[in-house]
């Protein structure tokens, strides 16, 4: 029987009936099909979906994020795709369309992650995974030591230029959940300039999309002395799928490791 399904950009799709070939533009929404039990439902992921590594080995590619190879997607007959409205082109997005249903994620914070999720297994006929996933996401983060301390943190996201993620992010939204300030005030992803007037308390650098390296820490720390440089890992604080599961145990070890306990 058919439904419809309103996605996170209010736009509404019809399916005739359960998905049976899916193709996921977003790598952790990808994984997070996995997770939902989906096994050979996938047929077309991107070159970036590196979980789980059985699929990133055996599943078709279909391109880069924002390089879809429109042709291999049409071949695959998807009968639904999923994207997201920061990760693709709205121009591949719209071409997209006239091969299958799309449906598209829009989200910024843990709240609209979490309500990713379960419109995704519902989505898949697999909202009982998705709740269970969602249950757990928050019983870890619940774990989370609450900290009122208000340290600055800018967050390194891309290298010549220097660019950092600002707010109305995914990634600023989970700064705030850790306690912490993003020093950045603009939105999105501005490119920053030392200008030596201010310095926040810590700076990360990022895994991904830009893998920063030791020698970037010795850089960064010339140009802020007063601030501490720690690489962390990109995926635990812009990965807004199943992975979320991992990320809180990992933001404990973190915050243990910039306050020396």
């Amino acid at each position: 029987m058919a439904k419809q399904f309103t996605d996170q950009m209010n736009n509404t799709i019809r399916l005739e009936e359960i998905p049976s070939r899916i193709v996921s533009l977003v790598p952790s929404q990808t994984e997070l099909l996995y997770d939902l039990g989906l096994g050979d439902k996938v047929v077309g992921i991107t070159k970036f979906c590196i979980h789980p590594e059985s699929w990133f080995k055996n599943r078709t590619r279909v391109g880069g994020t924002k390089q879809l190879n429109i042709d291999v997607i049409h071949s695959l007959k998807p009968d639904l795709i999923i994207g997201n409205k920061e990760e693709n082109t709205k121009e591949d997005i719209e071409l997209l369309q006239k091969i299958a249903p799309v449906w598209m994620s829009d989200i910024s914070t843990l709240d609209e992650a979490y309500e990713m999720i379960n419109q995704i297994g519902d989505l898949t006929n697999a909202s009982s995974i998705s709740d269970q996933i969602v249950t757990e996401i928050k019983r870890e983060f619940s774990k989370i030591p609450t900290s009122s301390s208000n340290k600055s943190v800018l967050y390194f996201i891309w290298k010549n230029p220097y660019f950092v993620a600002g707010t109305n992010t995914f990634i600023n939204s989970i700064i705030s959940e850790l306690g912490f300030e993003n020093f950045c005030r603009e939105e999105r992803y501005p490119e920053v300039k030392n200008e030596g007037d201010n310095s926040p308390d810590y700076i990360f650098l990022s895994s991904e999309p830009y893998p920063f390296k030791k020698e970037d820490v010795v850089e960064i720390e010339e140009q802020y002395p007063q601030s501490k440089v720690v690489i962390i890992d990109g995926e635990m604080f812009s990965w807004y799928g199943s992975r979320l599961k991992y990320a809180p145990n990992y933001f404990i070890k973190l915050i243990q490791q910039l306050t020396n306990k």
